[in-house]
């Protein structure tokens, strides 16, 4: 029986090239998204089905993941890179900014563990990646509450490590850097309505700016769906994949460095210096 995975947010960027990654290595692919339509690029590959699945709605989740395993027998690796940034001054986010962002990028991704998990379990098997961020492991300015549901899921990772160990089901994070996808137009969000001053705006703009000059660094999706096949592929233990130069860099520096050395670093990297 070939190996099947289950993968959220696949309708663009790195969900999208996982899906078409693991297809092309022979993988049947269950490729999940709030909205089916208009996917040519999947819909080309005979072992790719699309299936729509809302990570903030739990009668959603439940039947997706059991259709999955209706239709393709068992659930090998889950994916679970549905998300999105939302950026900008906590003072300025409202109540639903805030319970929208740790709905989708945090509670959606307990929800699909939980919709998944038993089938592994009655396998004996399974691998679980979460797609986090380098920002699930050092934090950045005006980013607090991404930070907060990627630093959640790192830990919910960390744990679950342990907990699923015994059933035979790994979980593995994937924490990629900057990634040359759509998500700064269609997945990315900020507190700061259109025409709204703040307080902020001078360091805000210093902070985009840098954040701009960056993007030459950036890996591709495609980089970035071969590095989640090579975390399920691999047969390690291993819990955290950084992806990405520079995710790589910024990681090093921030394991050489004492705390307040790498804050000044980075506070000067931005131009928020005193």
């Amino acid at each position: 029986m070939k190996q099947s995975i289950l993968i959220t947010g696949a309708s663009a960027g790195i969900g999208k090239a996982s899906a078409i990654y693991f297809a092309n290595k022979g993988w049947n692919v269950a490729a999940t998204m709030r909205n089916t339509g208009n996917q040519p690029e999947l819909e080309q590959h005979n072992n790719i089905k699309l299936y729509q699945l809302d990570v903030t709605d739990a009668e959603s989740v439940t039947a997706a993941a059991q259709a999955v395993v209706d239709d393709f027998g068992q659930i090998d690796v889950l994916l679970n890179n549905a998300g999105y940034g939302l950026v900008g001054p906590l003072e300025s986010a409202t109540e639903a900014d805030v319970m929208k962002q740790f709905d989708t990028n945090l509670f959606g991704v307990i929800r699909v563990i939980k919709a998944v998990v038993p089938t592994m379990k009655a396998q004996k098997n399974g691998i679980i990646i979460n797609v986090t961020s380098i920002g699930g492991l050092v934090a950045f300015p005006f980013n607090s509450l991404y930070h907060a549901t990627k630093f959640g899921l790192d830990g919910l990772s960390e744990s679950l490590k342990y907990e699923f160990k015994p059933f035979g089901i790994k979980v593995k994070v994937v924490a990629p850097g900057g990634v040359i996808t759509d998500f700064a137009g269609r997945s990315l969000h900020t507190t700061i309505k259109p025409g709204e001053k703040s307080d902020y705006d001078e360091a805000l703009a210093k902070v985009w700016a840098r954040f701009d000059a960056n993007k030459e660094n950036y890996s591709t999706a495609e980089l970035m769906a071969e590095i989640i096949y090579g975390a399920a592929t691999d047969g390690s233990d291993q819990l955290r994949y950084v992806a990405g130069k520079d995710a790589e860099g910024v990681y090093a520096a921030w394991k050489s460095m004492d705390n307040e050395a790498f804050f000044d670093m980075v506070s000067k990297n931005f131009g928020l210096e005193e």
